[in-house]
C-alpha cells in the first residue's frame, strides 16, 4: 500500500488545509502520541503540529524531532463576571471593510506558534493570519474597533470564541483595549452565549493581563510542538 495514502486515511493524523494554503506544503495536526502516529507522520514531508499537556513526558517527541514552539492559554469568563469598561468615544462595528482589516492585520502578530518556529518565514507566518482573517470574514463575525470614526483594530470571532485580533500600532499601549474587548464581549453575551473564551501564547504579557483584568479565568494550558519533515 501507498504509505501515503496510509497516511491520510488514519484518524490519528488530520490535515490541515488552511495551512497548507499559506504554506504550499502539506501540513496536519496529529491527533494521538503514541510512536506508532509519529512514526507514520515521518514517512511524508511535511510540517506538523503537536499538543501536549504540560505535564507530559515529551522525551518521545523529541525522539522523533519535534521542537517546542509555544504554549497556549484559554481564558474564559463566565456571563455575570465581566468587567466592563465604558469609553465614550470607543464603539464597535460589525460592518467595517474588511480591506481596511487586513491591513491592520498584516504583520501584526509576532506572539503566534508559527512566527516562532525557525523552520517558518515570517512573511508566510504573516500571510497565515491574513488567511484567517479572511476564512473568519466568510463564517463568524468581525467587529471593527473604532476610536471615534477611525478604524482602531479588529476582533475577530467564531461562535464563543475570540479568535483573532489585534490593534493598529497607533492606539498600541494607550490603555484602550479594555473597552473594545469588554464591548465584544458584552455584545456576545447579549446573544446568549453563557460563556466567551479566547487562546493566546502565554508570551504575549500584555494580553494576558488585559484578559485578567476583565475578570477572565485562566482554564486550560497546551503546549505546542511542530515537526518539519524534509523530502
Amino acid at each position: 500500500m501507498n504509505s501515503n495514502l496510509a497516511l491520510q486515511s488514519t484518524p490519528m493524523i488530520k490535515d490541515t488545509p488552511w495551512d497548507n494554503k499559506v504554506f504550499g506544503f502539506y501540513t496536519a495536526e496529529i491527533l494521538e502520541y503514541s510512536a506508532r502516529t509519529l512514526e507514520q507522520a515521518i514517512r511524508r514531508p511535511g510540517h506538523y503540529t503537536l499538543k501536549l499537556n504540560p505535564l507530559a513526558d515529551k522525551s518521545l517527541a523529541l525522539q522523533y524531532g519535534f521542537y517546542f514552539c509555544d504554549t497556549l492559554l484559554e481564558p474564559v469568563c463566565k456571563h455575570g463576571e465581566l468587567v466592563i469598561s465604558n469609553h465614550p468615544d470607543i464603539r464597535i462595528t460589525d460592518n467595517a471593510p474588511l480591506d481596511e482589516l487586513l491591513k491592520i492585520c498584516d504583520g501584526a502578530f509576532h506572539h503566534g506558534r508559527f512566527h516562532r518556529d525557525p523552520n517558518i518565514e515570517k512573511k508566510l507566518a504573516d500571510k497565515r493570519y491574513l488567511q484567517w482573517l479572511e476564512d473568519l470574514a466568510g463564517r463568524g463575525t468581525i467587529y471593527g474597533l473604532m476610536l471615534g470614526e477611525h478604524i482602531a483594530g479588529f476582533i475577530a470571532t467564531y461562535d464563543n470564541q475570540l479568535q483573532l485580533h489585534a490593534i493598529a500600532n497607533e492606539y498600541r499601549g494607550k490603555g484602550l483595549a479594555k473597552y473594545w474587548w469588554s464591548a465584544v464581549a458584552s455584545t456576545m453575551f447579549a446573544s446568549g452565549y453563557k460563556t466567551v473564551s479566547s487562546s493566546i501564547s502565554s508570551s504575549n504579557l500584555p494580553t494576558l493581563n488585559l484578559y485578567a483584568g476583565l475578570g477572565f479565568k485562566f482554564s486550560s494550558s497546551v503546549d505546542i510542538y511542530h515537526l518539519l519533515v524534509k523530502s
